[in-house]
């Protein structure tokens, strides 16, 4: 049985929020609104968007699983992945926006504070 879109789509968030159940609660408090949030953004995107999409948050998926480890603890590795110049120049405007209020939230600084 081949899985729709939609499925497949669904079966992946699903999958991405119950490994965010075993990161650190601080993680878990920044990842999973992040995580919601863009599933709700991407909701209605194009299929060239949509590709892309669900290619990045696969990856993701994937990497995760591998960092928490298949027995917990005793296989995780570290956690996080350092961006690459490259990886940068690849963003739009408003994705490294998204990047910086994320680096706000998790060092609890205030923007407003000059």
């Amino acid at each position: 049985m081949t899985l729709t879109h939609v499925q497949r789509v669904r079966t992946l968030y699903k999958t991405i929020l119950k490994l965010h159940r075993g990161l650190p609660s601080e993680m878990q408090s920044l990842g999973t609104p992040y995580v919601r949030d863009e599933f709700r953004r991407h909701k209605n995107c194009n299929e060239a968007e949509s590709y892309v999409f669900m290619n990045e948050w696969t990856e993701y998926a994937i990497t995760i699983a591998k960092q928490l480890g298949l027995r917990g603890p005793i296989t995780a590795k570290p956690l996080g992945k350092s961006l690459e110049v490259n990886d940068l120049e690849k963003l739009r405007d408003e994705q490294i926006y998204q990047l910086y209020e994320l680096l706000l939230a998790a060092t609890g600084s205030d923007k407003t504070k000059k």
